[in-house]
């Protein structure tokens, strides 16, 4: 009789996955500073859309997506829910320990949301 050859799974699939996670965080000082930029970010870009939004109209909005749920769901609705999307994912990098990219984040939104935001509603 033949003897039938079959891959090793773990070259074809890769490694199994682990049976538990491993919990255990390393602290970071930039982890820790980037997710807190990140999320007040995220909450100072919500409120500066909301009163944008509200003082300006929807034509405001540049972002199509938010401009497009907004008028969909509500301004209030629209934002809190892209925003607590956008802030769970950011959660989710910092658990990861993906530190640099929360920092790029929030470094983007700072500087094209905040900045614009506080440019139009405060001159």
């Amino acid at each position: 009789m033949a003897q039938a050859a079959y891959l090793d799974p773990g070259s074809v699939f890769g490694n199994p996955l682990p049976k538990k996670w491993n919990l255990r965080l390393r602290r970071s000082l930039l982890g820790d500073v980037a997710i807190v930029v990140f999320l007040l970010a995220q909450i100072l870009d919500g409120i500066f859309t909301y009163v944008g939004v509200s003082t300006y109209g929807l034509a405001v909005e540049a972002n199509p997506l938010i401009a497009g749920l907004m008028a969909s769901f509500g301004h209030g609705t629209a934002l809190v829910g892209a925003k607590s999307v956008a802030g769970a994912l950011g959660v989710c990098l910092h658990l990861r320990e993906i530190h640099a990219a929360v920092a790029l984040l929030a470094g983007f939104y700072l500087a094209v949301a905040i900045v614009p935001w506080v440019a139009i509603l405060l001159m």
